[in-house]
Formats: structure tokens, sequence, C-alpha cells
């Protein structure tokens, strides 16, 4: 086989299948940088994407394919061969579920309530040996039928023990290990059994390259390997020695889609749902968010920050509309659910104390919309990012590049986009709800040109590093 090829390894691939009322499937690609990135990569190169199946339907189309590749069972796949693994249900719930989103997610995000969780007992080193055996099965589909000197990319902390499974059986494979998230500080990751992090730290020291989206969060983990693992360390290199081999970490800093954002936003339904929600709230001042339902994305404290604002400046009352959007998220863990109950009645209480017969402050809608969430993109006045802890946040980049008359950004000083952003945003402390209150009337009152000016220049910061070059650059590493 070709010397060039890729093998792309992450939970989510890059297309998701649904079940028609006829039984038939249907399917559509998905979006995010790694599909930008990889797509324009795979139309040169031998590619090959491992992926898990996440619902039924992903599952009876793995089962149909030669082999679970679902670019041999008639799916346009822009050119990409894609493998989609059905792993057992039990094995996937233990790693999927209970390890990287109601674990390693809350380390990362340090979103512990810590007097009650965690708790690491007999059945959650259980657990773990489903999440071990998970990185195991794409460990064994990227080794089956791989080239000599295949360049791999592992995405994400649902696969962190994947590098180190593929070198003890390749050494000849170069890989690289990307995290979209955060990385906790020794401080918080302590809080894992000593085994337990140490094998994670060593299943990602099993990359050549380590990639992240913040300096912040690469010398996160470069502080864990010096403390936990007493490994050597040179932080002007930005090395580690482990195995007799050095690791480089880095920071890739993914960027807007801006040429395929632009081109979605302009489409037929995202100017109907324009024009409707324009219809819906008149010439009033927008403050914009777009979410998942995600306990790091701080949805609570950026409403109740809107609440202080109504309450000290009854200037703008009749004058702006809050609009909420919120995609469901991880409805599988109870904390989730219960947060995306506090979102709600948070709302229903602003509208209670400020809505008048013409006039709803909040507008909260909890669905999947794309088509909307690009359409209030674009009219947002002021867009609001104000997580408790993020590995960047795409909403930060993506909202400038799509607003049609330039909006203020409001972003908090936790999201790994501010290190690019920060200048031109208006930086909040995520906890502090009066400091938000005051920064949104501040930008609510930005005058027009200087609003437009700072908007212009967080595109330029926003659109960088495109995913293409973000994806290229970490293959490049591997040479």
């Amino acid at each position: 086989m070709d010397k060039a090829q890729i093998l792309v390894a992450s939970n989510r691939g890059p297309v998701s299948f649904s079940i028609n009322e006829d039984g038939s499937l249907d399917y559509r690609r998905g979006g995010g940088g790694l599909v930008s990135g990889l797509s324009s990569v795979a139309a040169t190169s031998d590619t090959l994407w491992v992926c898990a199946a996440l619902s039924e339907a992903d599952r009876k189309a793995a089962a149909a394919a030669p082999g679970a590749r679902l670019d041999l069972a008639g799916f346009d796949l822009g050119g990409m061969r894609v493998r989609m693994l059905d792993i057992p249900a039990d094995t996937f719930t233990d790693a999927y579920t209970r390890v990287a989103n109601s674990t390693l997610w809350f380390v990362h995000h340090m979103l512990y309530d810590t007097p009650n969780k965690p708790r690491f007992d007999a059945a959650f080193r259980r657990e773990w040996e489903g999440y071990r055996d998970y990185n195991s099965a794409f460990a064994e589909a990227l080794l089956t039928g791989s080239a000599d000197n295949a360049r791999v990319a592992v995405q994400d902390y649902h696969l962190a023990l994947v590098p180190r499974m593929l070198r003890g059986r390749r050494p000849d494979l170069r890989i690289t290990h990307f995290s979209h998230t955060p990385w906790a500080p020794p401080e918080y990751f302590r809080m894992l059994p000593a085994e337990i992090g140490r094998e994670l730290l060593e299943g990602m020291l099993g990359a050549d390259h380590l990639g992240f989206l913040s300096r912040r969060w690469a010398d996160a983990f470069l502080r864990c390997c010096e403390t936990f693992l007493r490994v050597e360390v040179d932080w002007s290199k930005r090395t580690v020695e482990f195995g007799g081999r050095l690791i480089e970490v880095a920071v890739h800093a993914l960027g807007a889609d801006a040429a395929g954002l632009r081109e979605r936003a302009a489409q037929a339904d995202v100017e109907e749902r324009r024009a409707a929600l324009r219809e819906r709230v008149g010439d009033r001042r927008l403050i914009v968010r777009v979410d998942r339902t995600e306990l790091s994305k701080n949805i609570v404290r950026g409403l109740e920050g809107y609440r202080e604002l109504l309450r000290d400046h009854p200037e703008w009352h009749g004058r702006v509309t809050h609009l909420a959007f919120a995609y469901p998220s991880r409805g599988d863990v109870p904390e989730y659910r219960e947060y995306t109950e506090s979102v709600r009645r948070v709302a229903k209480e602003i509208n209670q104390e400020f809505g008048t017969a013409d006039w709803t402050p909040l507008i909260l809608e909890v669905n999947d919309d794309f088509p909307r969430s690009l359409a209030a993109y674009r009219m947002a006045d002021v867009l609001l990012v104000n997580p408790i802890r993020d590995g960047m946040n795409l909403v930060a980049k993506e909202g400038p590049v799509l607003s049609d008359n330039g909006c203020a950004l409001v972003l908090s000083t936790e999201a790994g986009a501010a290190d690019e952003l920060g200048r031109d945003a208006l930086l909040v402390n995520p906890y502090d709800v009066s400091e938000t209150a005051r920064v949104l009337h501040r930008a609510l009152e930005m005058d027009d040109d200087e609003r437009r000016a700072r908007c212009e220049r967080l595109v330029e910061s926003a659109t960088a590093l495109s995913p293409t070059r973000w994806f290229e650059e970490q293959l490049r590493s591997l040479r």
C-alpha cells in the first residue's frame, strides 16, 4: 500500500445514519473541523477513518457494509474510506458514557461537586476495563491492513490509550494524538486513581506528537507528566522523554472554516430562519448564545447575567432580546438532565419577571437546528460565550465570521479561544454574574465603528488556522 497512508481514529465519524419509515437507511455528512480538514486531505491521500457506531441506525449500516467499510456499501463519503465499529453495547456504555463523559470530561473541565463525586470503587475499575477494551478495538481496526510507516491521527480523550497500544505492536507507525478538550492541572488530575492517571498519560505518550488547542492545556499536560511519571520535560523545546523516545507537545489552535460557513449560511433555509427570527424580535438589539446544554458551557450563569443587566438597566427593557439556542447534550448522564431543567427554569423566571404583552426578553429553544444557529450568528449584535472551561469554543470563532453587521464578542477568560481572541473580545470571569451583566451592557452600548473594527480583527484571528491547515500541520509533524 501507499506509504502516504493516513489513518484517523475518533469516536464520532464523518457520517451519521437514520432509519426511514420504510426501514431504509438515510445518512448525512458531519460538520466540524476534523471532517473539513480530512476531507481536503482525502482526495490526495490513501486515507482510512475508523469511528464507532453511535446509534441503532449506525449499527445497521455497519453490519450491512463489507467489513464495516461504509465506502464499500455505496455511500458517498467524499473520497474517504470509513470503517464504522459496532462496539458491544456494554463496552460502549462503560467506555463512552461512564468513563469518557462521566469521568474524564468532568476531570478535564474541573466540574465535580467534590463533596459528593467522584467515587472510584470496584465498579469504576470494571468500567475502566471497558474503556481499555474500547481503545483496544480501535487499535486493532487501525492495525488491520495498515501500511508500513503509515501516519495515524488519534482524536481526543475517548482514545487516550490507543497510541501506546499501537506503539507496542507497530513501532514503524508515526502517531499523533490531538486533545479537543482542556487538560486538567496536576492538582485536579490527581483525583483519578494513581494507576489510571498513569495509564492515561503513558497511553498518550505512545504518540510521537501530542496536540492541544491552547498553550494552557499543553502546559497542564506537561506538568502532569513531570508530577506523576517523574519524566524529563524540556520546557524550551516542549518535549517529553519517555521510553527512550522524545515526544513533541504542541499547540494547534483550530480555526473556523470561513468559506464553508459562509456558503452554508447563504442557503435558503438559513435565510428563512433569519426572516422568521427578525419578525419575532422586530428591530431590537440581539444578544445571542449558541451552545450544547453542557455543564461546562455555563448557560445558567449567562442567563443570570442577562437578568442582572435588565434589573440594573431598565432602559434596555423592550429594546433588547436574548436568543439562547441550546442543543440537547448527553441526556444519558443525570447531571446533564438536571442542568437542562435549570436552564429552562431560569429562562422562565426571566420572562415572568420582565416580559410584557409585546416584549419577550428571552427566547430559549432547546433543540438541534443548525440553520437557525447560523441565522442567529448573522443577526447578533452581541455574542455571549462564557464557558467555565472550554478546550477552545468554535462558536466564539464562527459567530464573528458570519456576522452581517459586526458583533461584539463577550468571551470567558477560561475558553481556549481567549488566547487568540482576547485582545478584541470583551473578556469576563465566567463565575462573576455581575461582571457579565456589566460587560453585556458595555457591548450593547459599543459604538458601531468600534464594534465592526473589533469584529474584523476577530475574524482575522478566528480564521488564521483553517481546518485544512490545522490537520495538515499535525500530519507534517510526523514526517
